[in-house]
């Protein structure tokens, strides 16, 4: 039975990572203008505190209604979510940091781009996330974008830097797809631990290094753009993973650094080159491919009960006692159902493909 979808199948998934993209991209020239010459590990520590004492603020506020509205960590999400934060809180930037000071800067950014094919490998080949030519051109295209874009001239060092890197980025990647199993509860949740639990960690790290904390001016300013560039972009990105799967957020969250180059260009001055022009061209083309996308086909719905945060679309048809707010989150049950409409691997349509 084919059933009318009520929007469209990019929405709101693409946006949303899309919008996780940007905020993300931002982050990098915008800590260069705060924080220049202040140690790496205290300024990710400053940058991922702020991410988590914001969201840990935005949550109180906001109190009762913000848990009626989304499904809250269970005791089995959390070791699902102890393994996220181990893996992209914890052990990636140590890695990242270590790798850096044994390896040059340009080798350690392209390195930098494994963290997007990491993601997508991880959830085509793992976690069998449904891939066809259009998307592994459109992936490729912006991940060819990337490369170019990060690229200096030099080639990739072979060196036990370079190995670390490639080890965080891979640690990064694991860390996506764990968070792809708890992403229908919470996301300010999960995004305000992993920033307070990598916060306080790399903070610690700076400290025992003997670095010192900038003046109180530049831990607000800094603060400020981890709540937007880490905490809120890292919200949308598990909000994006809902409805679009891991592989196709992850290609979206790989245009960050194309968004970087634009707003180092705007608010630093750097110069507009003929490479930037080319990597925009591939991942505008990457963009499209994804954009363009329409996955659509006859496919069955087994039982399936669950909670996370829904409205009554065509895909929960149930009953409530009394009046309700949408979106609204408790446990349901889904009955089994068979009908035809574009979609995403999204929370209900992981099934598998001939």
């Amino acid at each position: 039975m084919s059933e009318p979808h009520s929007h469209s199948h990019l929405w709101p998934g693409v946006p949303l990572a899309l919008g996780s993209a940007v905020l993300f991209g931002a982050t990098p020239p915008l800590s260069k203008l705060l924080l220049n010459g202040v140690n790496p590990f205290m300024l990710a520590g400053l940058l991922y505190l702020g991410a988590g004492l914001g969201l840990a603020l935005y949550r109180l506020l906001r109190g009762r209604q913000a848990a009626a509205g989304e499904a809250q960590l269970t005791a089995g999400d959390i070791p699902w979510l102890a393994l996220a934060i181990g893996m992209g809180g914890i052990i990636a930037p140590v890695l990242l940091m270590f790798g850096l000071t044994l390896n040059t800067a340009s080798s350690s950014a392209l390195l930098l781009n494994l963290e997007g094919l990491a993601t997508m490998a991880i959830a085509w080949l793992v976690y069998r996330e449904n891939v066809d030519r259009r998307l592994l051109f459109g992936a490729f295209a912006i991940l060819a974008g990337a490369v170019l874009l990060s690229w200096q001239g030099e080639g990739v060092a072979f060196n036990r830097g370079a190995l670390l890197v490639a080890g965080a980025c891979l640690a990064w990647g694991i860390d996506n797809n764990f968070t792809r199993r708890i992403s229908a509860t919470d996301p300010v949740v999960i995004a305000m631990l992993k920033g307070l639990v990598a916060g306080v960690v790399n903070v610690g790290l700076a400290l025992a290094g003997g670095a010192l904390f900038p003046p109180g001016s530049v831990i607000a300013a800094t603060a400020a753009v981890g709540f937007f560039g880490i905490g809120v972009s890292l919200v949308m990105f598990i909000v994006a993973l809902r409805h679009l799967g891991t592989a196709r957020t992850g290609a979206y969250y790989s245009l960050a650094p194309f968004i970087g180059a634009l707003l180092a260009i705007a608010i630093l001055g750097d110069a507009v080159t003929l490479k930037l022009a080319a990597a925009g061209l591939l991942m505008g083309v990457g963009l499209w491919l994804h954009l363009s996308e329409r996955h659509e086909h006859e496919h069955d719905h087994e039982e399936l009960e669950h909670e996370h945060s829904h409205a009554h679309d065509e895909h929960h048809q149930h009953h409530h006692d009394g009046p309700v707010s949408e979106p609204h989150s408790h446990w349901h049950r889904h009955a089994p159902m068979r009908h035809r409409h574009p979609h995403y691997p999204d929370l209900h349509h992981r099934h598998g493909h001939g």
